[in-house]
This record gives C-alpha cells, sequence and structure tokens, in this order.
C-alpha cells in the first residue's frame, strides 16, 4: 500500500515553478499524495493539481518567454493595484474549468488574508480560482480580489507556508516546500548577467506598456525607471518579512520534511524560466527523498542550504 503524503506548497512568485518538480519526484518515488495546502503560487500549482491538470499547465509553462510573459501582465497603472490578473486565470481557467474545491479528488485548501478583518482566511469549498486568485494578490503588485464583502490579498501576508491546514488529512508524511529557503552562492560574473538581464526586462516592460497605453503612463509619470526598482524594493520587503513569517511558522508546527529552494534561485517575476526551476524543484526533491527513507537519518530541514 502507498505510503500518503500532505503536501504544503510555499508562496514565492515564479520560484513556485520548482512546487511542479517536487511534485513529479514525490508521485515517481511512489507516494500518494491526498491532501494539498497552498499559498500563493502554491495555491496554483496545488490547485491545478487537485484539478488533474497539472500536466497541462506544466506544458504552457514551459512555453512561455519574455514576451509571452509580458502579454499575460495587464498592468492597470490608473488601478488600486498595478497587476489585474485577468489574463492570467482567463488561461488557468481554459485549462480547469470551473470546479467547486468539494468536487476535486483530494482535499484542498487555499490560504488568503482577509484584509478588512485582518485575519488568516482558509479556502476549502467554493470556486477553485477564486480561492486561486485571492491567494495570489500580492500587496502593491497585484489588484486585491473582492469576494461577498471581503477583500483578500496574498496569504503569505500571515501564512507564506501553511502546514496546519495539511494535518487532519491523517497523511503518512507532511512534506511543506518552502520557497523562501538560504541563498546559495552564485558565481559573480553570472550574478552580473542576471542582473543585465532583470533591468532589461524591467525597461522592456515599461516599454510595452507605454505602447498599450501611452495616455495612462503619460498621466502617472511617477512609474517611471525608478518605480520598476521601487516595485522591486517592495517585493523584496515582501519576501524579507515571509522568510522571517515562515522560520516562526516551522518552529511551531515543523513538518516530517521540509524542502528548501533557495530564495535566490530566480527573481519573482521570472516566469520564462519555468523549466529551469521545475528541474531545480526536481533534484532537490529526489535528494529530499533520499533523506526521507534513509532510517539513519533526520530528514527534517532538508537541505539547510544548496
Amino acid at each position: 500500500m502507498k505510503k500518503t503524503v500532505s503536501l504544503v506548497l510555499g508562496s514565492g512568485a515564479a520560484r513556485g515553478h520548482a512546487h511542479i518538480g517536487v511534485i513529479q519526484a514525490i508521485e515517481e518515488r511512489g507516494y500518494k499524495i491526498v491532501s494539498v495546502s497552498g499559498c500563493s503560487i502554491g495555491a496554483i500549482v496545488g490547485g491545478v493539481f487537485a484539478a488533474g491538470k497539472l500536466a497541462e499547465y506544466r506544458e504552457w509553462a514551459e512555453s512561455l518567454d519574455r514576451m509571452s510573459v509580458l502579454r499575460l501582465l495587464d498592468m492597470s497603472l490608473l488601478n488600486g493595484g498595478y497587476i489585474k490578473g485577468e489574463r492570467f486565470f482567463e488561461k488557468i481557467h481554459s485549462m480547469i474549468g470551473e470546479p467547486d474545491i468539494e468536487s476535486l479528488p483530494i482535499a484542498y485548501t487555499s490560504v488568503a488574508v482577509d484584509l478588512l478583518n485582518q485575519k488568516e482566511f482558509w479556502f476549502q469549498r467554493g470556486d477553485l480560482i477564486n480561492a486561486m486568485r485571492a491567494s495570489s494578490a500580492i500587496p502593491s503588485l497585484i489588484s486585491p480580489v473582492n469576494l461577498n464583502g471581503r477583500l483578500y490579498v496574498d496569504g503569505g501576508v500571515l501564512n507564506p507556508l501553511p502546514i496546519i491546514p495539511s494535518v487532519p488529512a491523517g497523511a503518512d508524511y507532511i512534506v511543506a516546500v518552502d520557497l523562501n529557503g538560504p541563498a546559495h552562492t552564485v558565481h559573480e560574473d553570472v550574478k552580473k548577467e542576471e542582473e543585465h538581464e532583470s533591468s532589461a526586462w524591467w525597461q522592456s516592460a515599461k516599454e510595452f506598456f507605454s505602447k498599450d497605453d501611452k495616455q495612462e503612463l503619460e498621466e502617472e509619470v511617477a512609474y517611471s525607471p525608478v518605480s520598476w526598482g521601487r516595485l522591486q524594493t517592495i517585493n523584496m520587503m515582501f519576501e524579507t518579512m515571509q522568510e522571517s513569517l515562515t522560520q516562526y511558522k516551522l518552529a511551531g508546527y515543523p513538518p516530517d520534511l521540509l524542502i528548501s529552494i533557495p530564495k535566490n534561485v530566480s527573481g519573482f517575476y521570472e516566469f520564462w524560466r519555468a523549466k529551469e526551476l521545475i528541474d531545480f524543484g526536481y533534484d532537490v526533491a529526489k535528494k529530499a527523498l533520499d533523506e526521507l527513507e534513509s532510517p539513519s537519518s533526520i530528514y527534517y530541514s532538508f537541505p539547510k542550504g544548496y
């Protein structure tokens, strides 16, 4: 009989594609995933997996290039959030349809934050896509989601690694995937090249949106190249907060196995690196599962660095 896993998928934007590789490694090793709880990109990948459409999502994600990512960013500089997310979720809708969470073959929890009531909220029933959207509305980057009179933002504001919702499934193992793990060493030449590509992409984004809506950009003159840097700074602040919260949650509710993805393995917007990140997650998960299956090892918190 297969051993069972309750899977916890953390937040981390583009790094979340590593979740796909982790799921592949777990299933190849013969474990049965019986529940998934996720936050932000973890709620999205986990929801697509629970709906049985992860292969289709993976194929699409691996097809993205830089220009495809730009086209997905329906920027609205006059809106409360910078990105509406409509185009991305239209694509998700075309893959999975409109399932309710209750109809999924495995238990699913999406964690968001009820902003007006200032508390964590678990989506465990109702429309799956709404649950994904609510959990992934990154403050200052993506518009908050208004559902039934409540305003939701990214669950990472309070709980970037939602372990507690995985407990009731009673699985043999709780496996958590942290996307804000310790940074690994990057060669200086590689680092400079990545920084150059990052700067070039943000400039391309600015030019792309100025072509689409020149008047709107002219009205919002504050959104200069300096402002693109401000968005990156906001995200770094958010990720720093998430890293601290994750350590707090792990101390209180340690999983059986923690798979750690280095926080500097990719930028938060580098969704065009899906294949590389999926492969990375797969390789790290295989090593972690070796530790899990070793009778003499202490497998909690693998790896401590990469």
